[in-house]
């Protein structure tokens, strides 16, 4: 009995498959029935290159290192030397060097514009970002231990680290500083969605594609979304009532988003309904460090709110494109 009881209990229980080894199968392999997009396409085994088109497909390759021009970066006369673009990415670190400035008289530092259009390929760039991404700084504080920093995210934290020292802009306590911090990775985590994914689909891509359109915009709203119900919990600005590097760093994508400067998005996005996201982007946008920070490094736009390159305060009144051209 208890044997034919026992054969009776395995072999039930050899009827029971989990259900992660039924879908194991359909998880790695394609579906025959999936619609391809151009029509006919089929996956090779192994990927090649080729230019994809599009605004930037002119430049964008599947390896690393200094492809470009075997060419030395420009110095100028301040310890502090930015190698940036006016994108979203750049506007960050800029916004917070305007705020030094600004809290600061003695503060300074020089700004070179990089476009990238294959400038972020060069030795000299390269040497200072093996990532070829702007932006880019060399600290030159101590000559004989230059410091470089790439990603916007690292520049701004040692910025404030090391200039900030009243911790106006990053807390130097616990749980304001973790606070800061966490609003910080979150925007460095969430602007490829925006950037790369909402970004290159909805305004840059070679063609219109529905389901990548729909993929991004989606997540896109969701990550205004999350920053609109947070900032109706605890604002005016990101960390309660201080105004931070979360802030600086979240404005120029979420911000220029929905004041309707990036990618002419605005109304397609439905911005209009998320309140609490829309005073705090016209709250920092009135911002004289903001508002400089977005010239600095800028080919694009109105002439009078272009400055290529940025060496002394003085230079928003005089070196604007529309005073040298």
């Amino acid at each position: 009995l208890f044997r034919s009881l026992k054969q009776g209990m395995f072999a039930r229980r050899a009827l029971v498959v989990p259900a992660w080894r039924r879908l194991r199968p359909r998880a790695f392999t394609m579906s025959a029935e999936k619609p391809s997009l151009p029509e006919g396409y089929e996956l090779p085994k192994v990927w090649e290159f080729k230019e994809q088109g599009g605004t930037w497909g002119g430049t964008n390759r599947p390896y690393a290192g200094a492809w470009g021009e075997d060419k030395a970066l420009p110095k100028g006369e301040h310890a502090l030397q930015l190698y940036s673009m006016g994108t979203p990415n750049g506007v960050k670190v800029t916004i917070l060097l305007e705020e030094l400035v600004e809290l600061y008289p003695e503060f300074e530092y020089d700004a070179w514009l990089i476009k990238i259009d294959g400038t972020q390929f060069t030795s000299g760039f390269h040497a200072v970002n093996p990532n070829s991404k702007i932006p880019a700084m060399m600290d030159y504080s101590d000559p004989a231990k230059p410091v470089r920093v790439f990603e916007s995210g690292a520049i701004m934290m040692y910025l404030a680290d090391k200039f900030d020292k009243e911790g106006r802009f990053f807390p130097k306590d616990y749980p304001l500083r973790a606070e800061c911090q966490s609003w910080l990775m979150w925007q460095m985590g969430s602007a490829p969605f925006i950037g790369g994914g909402f970004g290159h689909f909805f305004s840059y891509a070679p063609v219109k594609i529905e389901y990548a359109i729909d993929r991004y915009t989606m997540e896109t709203k969701r990550l205004i979304d999350v920053l609109d119900k947070h900032l109706a919990s605890g604002g005016p600005y990101v960390c309660g009532d201080q105004y931070t590097i979360a802030d600086m760093a979240i404005w120029p994508w979420i911000g220029n988003l929905v004041l309707g400067r990036l990618y002419g998005a605005a109304e397609f996005l439905d911005v209009e309904k998320y309140t609490h996201v829309m005073a705090w982007a016209k709250r920092i946008a009135e911002r004289p460090a903001v508002v400089r920070g977005r010239m600095v490094n800028r080919p694009f736009g109105e002439k009078s709110e272009q400055l290529h390159d940025r060496h002394a305060r003085s230079d928003f009144e005089t070196k604007t494109q529309d005073k040298i051209e």
